[in-house]
């Protein structure tokens, strides 16, 4: 069983499966686009939900949030399913493979075999698509992969009910209606006011504020927690960041992206000048990543290494609070 399925590459998971199934069902559209209009953007810092041993950072919403405010803002619905065994999880994907629907799956990367060994860690919510079944294969177009590739039955079972935070449990989804045509400037303009709504937050673990407070946190685990403990929740950060879905730099990049491409949909000069300064924005994400990344291998020389971190991230925060105040402003015309 194989459907006819063209694979894009992506830099993030979701948005490149939600793109990749509508241009497979006759939607095109891009990354960004989706990625924008779903309100990907975000940031949230939750210490009580411990993920590998370090409390949970995620620059992203829930699993399966972008491509259903996505879905729904664009006027195109998903069916989404849960089970409770692996053998009716396997019966409904390859129902659908019979009837030529190529399906996305939320799967855990501990798994995924096709993965480098570096970037196999336990975190479930990840998401591929699944196009084709051989007599020992899954036929496999994952987003953040070059090319497409494949998964054996046993390891596709695994990958789809893994254990922990974030569990599968089988989750698969696939377009069901999906129209001719859609009104992207109103989903768009949906899409900001949310992600502004969201980064300006009036809560400490959540936006901009969010990302104060654990730029605080960092010289006061140093002195509470120790060297070997702090390190390792900056690897947490920087992990989240750059290895989980591209995280905080490369979501930066884009989400400029997208405001270049809304910014012709709507015809505001002004979103193209943000994307320019969302993409500085990014590019501080990245140089913090490196440094941070600098500390937790050792192989720093500064010296007050987690006070200066600390300040670094909080300008981070200072430079998105008067981005998102900006973008706010602009958008309220609409």
């Amino acid at each position: 069983m194989e459907t006819n399925f063209i694979h894009h590459q992506s830099a993030h998971c979701e948005n490149g499966v939600a793109s990749n199934l509508l241009r497979h069902n006759g939607f095109e559209i891009s990354e960004p686009m989706i990625f924008g209009i779903g309100s990907g953007l975000f940031f949230v810092y939750i210490p009580f939900l411990q993920v590998n041993h370090a409390p949970a950072i995620s620059y992203r919403p829930m699993p399966g949030t972008i491509f259903n405010k996505a879905a729904k803002r664009l006027g195109f619905k998903v069916k989404r399913v849960k089970f409770s065994s692996p053998k009716a999880a396997e019966k409904a994907l390859d129902d659908n493979l019979k009837n030529n629907i190529p399906t996305g799956l939320q799967v855990g990367v501990y798994g995924l075999t096709y993965f480098p060994d570096e970037y196999r860690f336990h975190f479930n919510a990840h998401n591929c698509v699944v196009y084709g079944k051989t007599e020992t294969d899954y036929l496999v177009s994952d987003p953040v992969m070059e090319t497409v590739t494949t998964l054996t039955h046993q390891d596709m079972a695994k990958v789809r009910f893994a254990k922990g935070a974030f569990a599968p449990k089988g989750q698969m989804y696939y377009p069901t209606s999906i129209p001719k045509q859609a009104a992207l400037a109103p989903a768009i303009v949906k899409g900001i006011k949310e992600t502004c709504r969201d980064m300006l937050a009036p809560v400490p673990i959540v936006g901009v504020k969010g990302i104060r407070t654990i730029a605080k946190k960092i010289p006061q685990w140093a002195k509470k927690l120790g060297t070997k403990k702090t390190n390792h929740y900056l690897a947490q950060i920087v992990r989240m960041q750059e290895e989980i879905g591209t995280g905080g730099g490369g979501f930066r990049f884009i989400y400029a992206a997208f405001l270049q491409e809304a910014s012709v949909i709507l015809g505001n000069n002004q979103l193209r000048e943000l994307s320019l300064e969302m993409t500085q924005i990014g590019d501080m994400w990245r140089d913090f990543a490196v440094n941070a990344s600098r500390v937790y291998k050792n192989r720093s020389t500064q010296e007050d290494v987690y006070n200066t971190l600390s300040k670094e991230m909080l300008a981070i925060a200072d430079r998105e609070e008067i981005f998102f105040k900006k973008l706010k402003d602009v958008i309220k015309a609409y």
